[in-house]
């Protein structure tokens, strides 16, 4: 069975008061994510070994294979995209007690995790991912991936947040400004719904 654009948990047109406009969710979404998925199907039609396996096990299978890099790159992108749109909401911004406990458990305050988090959105160079994830001791940490790359592949943790830090996700908003981009996201757009309930659910 064909993997599929899952569609966006809001209209396209929703985000553009926060910071996301209607015509970089149309490109990102739409010709993008759709890139990755259609190239991930025709992989998977011409390699057996592919077929029936789940994005997740097609993930981790191809990751680190050099002559499954394509395969891994549009799998893991389609992947990351799942999640990003999840991450995003047009009332986002507030963080719920648990999680916010949490965060200020394990990064001394919220101000603090923003920092960690935007240095890690930041210090990914070129095109790439940064990450909130609970790993394996139970601490929040932040994590950041190039590319197509992901903390699934990686094994650094559960994945509760992550920001897509390729230009195509912020250059029609904020032009060059990647750490403009990331804090409007902290501060506006970033789901902590979302993360707090993949957090209660570990």
């Amino acid at each position: 069975m064909a993997f599929e654009l899952p569609p966006l948990p809001f209209d396209t047109s929703a985000l553009a008061e926060a910071g996301m406009c209607q015509e970089t969710l149309e490109l990102h979404h739409g010709k993008h994510h759709q890139a990755y998925v259609t190239a991930l199907n025709g992989f998977v039609e011409k390699n057996p070994a592919l077929q029936g396996k789940s994005l997740e096990e097609i993930v981790k299978l191809s990751y680190g294979q050099s002559d499954m890099a394509p395969v891994f790159n549009n799998s893991g992108q389609h992947w990351n995209h799942i999640l990003f749109w999840k991450n995003l909401s047009p009332t986002g911004g507030k963080m719920p007690g648990a999680l916010e406990t949490k965060i200020i458990a394990d990064f001394g305050s919220v101000d603090e995790f923003k920092a960690a988090f935007k240095a890690g959105a930041i210090g990914q160079f070129g095109s790439g991912w940064a990450w909130l994830v609970l790993a394996a001791d139970g601490k929040l940490k932040i994590a950041k991936t190039p590319n197509g790359s992901n903390p699934l592949a990686t094994g650094e943790g559960k994945v509760l947040l992550g920001l897509d830090v390729w230009e195509h996700s912020y250059y029609l908003d904020f032009r060059n400004r990647r750490p403009d981009y990331t804090q409007n996201f902290l501060d506006k757009l970033a789901n902590y719904e979302f993360a707090a309930s993949e957090l209660a659910a570990s």
